[in-house]
């Protein structure tokens, strides 16, 4: 029989446990960060709302990179946004590159649309099948109409392929 003590919040806790370990195998590359929200928070052990999280440090597109040490088989990404201040609509966009980033294949594009009087959080959970993945891109825009916002991203988790 295999036991586990979930804690005080069962649906986030060992949601991640089988996550790649990303500061062994990959480098981080970003565009800026804020600095009390580096990039660091994006991929530490907080999730949920109210987890600690990067912003960049400037308005206007940003990207998050991945850089794997050797290629990976991807089989699922869970990314968490939180947004409590500013109403605003962040388009995000997750695409791979198999050639060192010469080029890249986009997987995932979707908008999450924020409002402090409502929607303030999201959660999403992909599934996929991509082999030899060198790297993993995020690209932000944080407002899709182009007013001076800044990205922000809770937490990002990859995981690989099942042994």
């Amino acid at each position: 029989m295999r036991k586990k003590i979930l804690g005080s919040h069962p649906e986030q806790r060992g949601r991640f446990e089988d996550a790649l370990d990303l500061a062994e195998i990959a480098t981080v590359l970003v565009t800026s960060e804020d600095a009390a929200h580096p990039i660091e928070h994006a991929f530490d052990s907080e999730c949920g709302p109210g987890a600690s999280r990067w912003v960049a440090g400037e308005p206007g597109d940003q990207w998050v990179v991945l850089e794997f040490d050797a290629p990976q088989d991807l089989r699922r990404i869970v990314l968490e946004i939180e947004e409590r201040e500013v109403e605003r609509t962040q388009e995000l966009a997750l695409s791979v590159s198999k050639d060192s980033g010469r080029t890249y294949q986009e997987i995932v594009r979707q908008e999450f649309t924020f409002s402090p009087r409502g929607a303030t959080f999201e959660r999403e959970d992909w599934t996929l099948a991509v082999d030899g993945v060198g790297r993993l891109r995020v690209w932000i825009r944080p407002e899709k109409s182009g007013g001076p916002s800044r990205a922000t991203l809770t937490s990002l988790r990859v995981h690989g392929r099942a042994i």
